[in-house]
């Protein structure tokens, strides 16, 4: 119920991705052994397994992709496809995000809505104007005094073998794992990079139909399992009590 409740409340995140809890079943209690001998010439098909109960084996994120939405923005970027955004946090580590609504610092530095610059580091010069970011990443501008665009640097994205290991951290950050692998850098669009949509942001992933409707299949799993345990707390109850 707290991953269906997460995804819900960040249905309206950017570049959210939706949880989905596993679960995985306890250690059984062997009565019987399946080929145990049931008598001197025979065995038993099946035997008696019983099984005490479930637990969470894992939450896993489901990597779709978002819709991407037009803000106008020009330095509100989408990734159409596999990767992620390069963060400098302030620890120096590298976080990733696929939220790319970014924004300019004083000195004229790409960072996101926190104030951590995006890596590679990319300046726009004071004055600039008709910032362009290209489908493969490049990032260029009109400067003063100029009539033909410069290129001011170029964007890259961040790929993973398992990108499902990252490990989320809060504020759209993920940081990379032993599950996750290295990092692989390259331009948008080159070796399965998603491509990069400016003036577009991603939305969640979240479909709130599915998720109301896995939220009800969860509450009536608990009110069952409930009843089936004062069930059998009445039952033993009886049993102790006239036998």
């Amino acid at each position: 119920m707290r991953v269906v409740s997460n995804n819900l409340a960040n249905v309206n995140t950017t570049g959210f991705k939706r949880d989905r809890a596993s679960f995985q079943t306890l250690a059984y209690q062997v009565v019987t052994a399946p080929g145990a001998a049931s008598t001197a010439q025979t065995q038993y098909a099946t035997g008696i397994n019983l099984g005490t109960g479930v637990r969470i084996q894992g939450t896993t994120r489901i990597e779709t992709q978002g819709s991407l939405q037009t803000t106008g923005n020009s330095l509100d970027m989408a990734l159409d496809g596999d990767g992620y955004f390069q963060i400098q946090m302030p620890d120096g580590t590298l976080g990733y995000t696929r939220a790319g609504n970014f924004s300019r610092s004083p000195q004229g530095q790409l960072i996101t809505s926190e104030g951590y610059q995006v890596m590679p580091g990319i300046t726009v010069p004071e004055g600039a104007t008709s910032i362009t970011v290209g489908s493969d990443g490049t990032v260029s501008a009109t400067l003063q005094g100029q009539t033909e665009a410069s290129q001011l640097g170029q964007i890259q994205v961040a790929t993973f073998p398992n990108s499902a290991g990252l490990q989320a951290k809060g504020n759209n950050f993920l940081i990379e794992t032993a599950a996750s692998g290295a990092a692989s850098l390259g331009n948008p669009g080159e070796q399965g990079r998603g491509m990069i949509r400016q003036g577009m942001l991603e939305g969640s992933n979240v479909n709130v139909v599915e998720e109301l409707v896995d939220m009800i299949e969860t509450q009536r799993a608990y009110e069952v399992n409930s009843k089936m345990i004062s069930a059998t707390d009445e039952m033993l109850k009886y049993v102790n009590q006239n036998i």
